[in-house]
């Protein structure tokens, strides 16, 4: 249809343990032949319509990284089939690519440059315009609260916080029409967190844009997200709106349920507790 952006159909990514993270090589058994086969992303199914926030929770290991990576042409999946707007990632590799951009928690820079030099860099990597290129770079750097002095400074000299701004701003600058933010906010401060948040909220009512966000912060997916996907063990154990989660669970106590409710209501976990000891 011509309203999604993002279809998902039976897709399963599977790796040997042991194996480095991200990566496997199909029919390779590693040699102590003592690894098993995990199954990472396990028949996942769901689609996005265009100018959705769709958010992806899970703790940390439940494989909603992998799945991100599938999406963004990293991986190639193992079973069924994955297409945004329409065009298989694995066949139409190409040209996927040049629609979607994706952010990461553990996004990569050249830190001995400034942010202004690395958005260039990838300016030019998307045949920008420079000039063009150089003033969107500004207002998007401005709008998520980086200051003009600290444009061309080194990004080695600024905080955790800030290069997740930075790493935010360079995928927007090449106008994605599907974003992939995975846990963009993890680890920042709570005034950094809301900058990205808001930001966000803005990209998709401005740029229309559809998004797809991972991430285990329950108040986060409550805010940003029309529809949320609870994975677990690599499986999708309920898709609905906040509300409609919510409503999964009976009220306790005197208050109403929430999403960490809901969480530990379908997989018997705290996803607070599971983050933090699978981090």
């Amino acid at each position: 249809m011509d309203d999604l952006a993002l279809v998902v159909d039976g897709a399963t990514k599977r790796f040997y343990s042991g194996s480095w993270k991200g990566w496997s090589i199909p029919g390779l058994v590693p040699r102590n032949g003592k690894a098993k086969m995990v199954t990472a992303v396990d028949q996942v199914s769901f689609s996005v319509r265009r100018n959705e926030i769709f958010g992806v929770l899970g703790a940390n290991g439940s494989g909603k990284s992998t799945l991100i990576r599938l999406i963004a042409t990293l991986l190639i999946p193992d079973q069924g089939r994955i297409s945004v707007f329409g065009l298989d990632v694995t066949r139409e590799e190409m040209r996927v690519k040049k629609l979607i951009n994706r952010v990461s928690v553990d996004a990569a820079f050249f830190k001995k440059l400034s942010p202004m030099e690395n958005l260039m860099y990838a300016a030019r990597l998307y045949d920008m315009d420079a000039r063009c290129a150089r003033k969107q770079a500004v207002e998007i750097l401005n709008q998520l609260g980086i200051k003009a002095e600290s444009i061309y400074n080194p990004l080695e000299n600024m905080s955790r916080g800030m290069q997740q701004k930075v790493a935010i701003a360079r995928a927007f600058l090449t106008a994605p029409i599907l974003l992939l933010l995975d846990e963009p906010t993890t680890g920042l401060d709570p005034r950094s967190r809301r900058d990205v948040q808001e930001f966000v909220l803005n990209l998709r009512a401005a740029h229309d844009a559809t998004i797809v966000l991972t991430t285990h912060d329950m108040e986060e997916a409550d805010r940003l997200c029309d529809r949320i996907a609870v994975i677990d063990n690599g499986r999708v154990v309920a898709l609905d709106t906040p509300e409609g989660l919510k409503a999964l669970v009976a009220r306790g106590n005197g208050r109403d349920p929430t999403l960490e409710d809901v969480f530990m209501d379908l997989t018997g976990k705290s996803l607070k507790e599971e983050g933090e000891r699978e981090g």
